[in-house]
């Protein structure tokens, strides 16, 4: 019998032992690649997922912090208190000098919110003023600083102007001279003139929030617009959803003090009618104490929800042929729910639409990041002070 020349240990693997080492190598090394492979997809979702986090925090406060401070009205009398005595500081509409949405209209992913500056210039005026572009002299009240002729007001300045029937309009300072201010009007012009010494004038603010949704660019925003003849700002990208819910005051305004006292405020909320008269919200009946002309909502104090249709049907401040007016509901307004929804930028992250996913991208497996949705509810201050 011939013996092999090379000893037992140096002959080497058979190809069986060759084969089952092959195979032991690649079960253990899948088994290391199985436990690696979320490891990776955490390493890319969890800064997306942090990132949407963050957008929505910014979207959130945002729009808390000007619903908030919503309603701030005049710190001086005569007519100190909430800028809901006078009109509405809340819109579910754009309103400003470009693309306003008609008067009427209601969007429930779109508002508009309205505050006067804290402790900034307000006066009365001491001329008439049409309701458009036009240059106004003023009175040097309590509410202007010493030895300014133009009461504080600056170049630049947006200001409410504003009366008590209802009336309202807002414009942009663009100069400031001897002749008094020169203002451009930052709504539709119209026929209303504001008296001189009873028309008053403030510093204010005016932004429009609303969610910008372009399929074709693939655009979607959580938009500002400061209601004059600036472009719109965009605050947080990807927003793919927004909505806001109103809740209002059952009770309709009612009559606090006789209109024949000289010394206000006459009414719980809304502009107060002439003596002995009616406006938008009150029905005259020939008394200093007239009727309101909205509806009870309810039987009980507790805030009620407020449709749509509700605040779009009238009755209108200040009349019905105003192209600026408003609905008289609108007034009632002392709660908003606000939700926001906000999705991964990565469509590579993004799954099926359906709930997780309002828009769908081309994410598999388990390296995914779901929209992210908050829903908070905001009370502005300046609206519930009578309450």
């Amino acid at each position: 019998m011939t013996r092999s020349k090379f000893p037992r240990d140096a002959r080497g693997f058979s190809l069986i032992e060759l084969l089952v080492a092959t195979g032991l190598l690649l079960i253990v090394m899948s088994s290391v690649f199985e436990m690696m492979s979320p490891v990776h997809g955490a390493f890319r979702t969890e800064p997306e997922s942090a990132d949407v986090q963050q957008r929505l925090r910014v979207a959130a406060d945002s729009l808390a912090q000007d619903l908030m401070a919503a309603g701030t009205g005049l710190s001086q009398a005569p007519g100190a208190g909430p800028l809901t005595d006078f009109f509405p500081p809340l819109l579910p509409l754009r309103q400003g000098r470009r693309l306003p949405d008609a008067a009427g209209t209601f969007k429930n992913d779109t508002v508009t919110l309205v505050r006067l500056e804290p402790a900034a210039a307000q006066t009365t005026i001491a001329e008439a003023l049409p309701a458009r572009t036009s240059v106004v002299a003023l009175n040097l009240g309590p509410g202007c600083p010493p030895a300014d002729a133009s009461c504080g007001f600056k170049s630049g300045t947006t200001v409410a102007v504003f009366d008590g029937t209802g009336a309202y309009d807002l414009f942009s300072v663009t100069a400031v001279d001897a002749s008094g201010l020169h203002l451009q009007h930052n709504m539709r012009d119209s026929g209303y003139t504001y008296g001189a010494n009873v028309g008053r004038i403030a510093s204010a603010n005016s932004r429009t929030y609303y969610l910008k949704a372009d399929v074709p660019s693939n655009t979607f925003q959580l938009m500002r617009y400061d209601g004059d003849g600036g472009a719109d700002t965009p605050v947080v990208d990807h927003v793919v959803g927004l909505a806001f819910q109103y809740f209002g005051d059952p009770d309709p305004p009612t009559i606090r003090r006789p209109l024949t006292e000289a010394v206000g405020p006459w009414t719980t909320y809304g502009p107060s009618p002439p003596v002995s008269g009616d406006n938008c919200v009150f029905a005259g009946n020939g008394t200093p104490t007239p009727a309101p002309a909205l509806a009870v909502l309810g039987a009980e104090p507790a805030l009620v929800p407020l449709s749509a249709a509700l605040l779009s049907d009238g009755p209108w401040c200040p009349d019905a042929s105003s192209p600026n007016r408003f609905d008289a509901d609108l007034l009632r307004i002392r709660r908003v729910i606000v939700t926001l929804r906000v999705e991964s930028a990565a469509t590579s992250l993004r799954g099926p639409a359906g709930r997780l996913f309002m828009r769908a991208g081309t994410a598999s497996g388990r390296a995914f990041v779901p929209d992210q949705e908050v829903r908070f509810d905001v009370a502005p201050r300046n609206l519930n002070l009578k309450r």
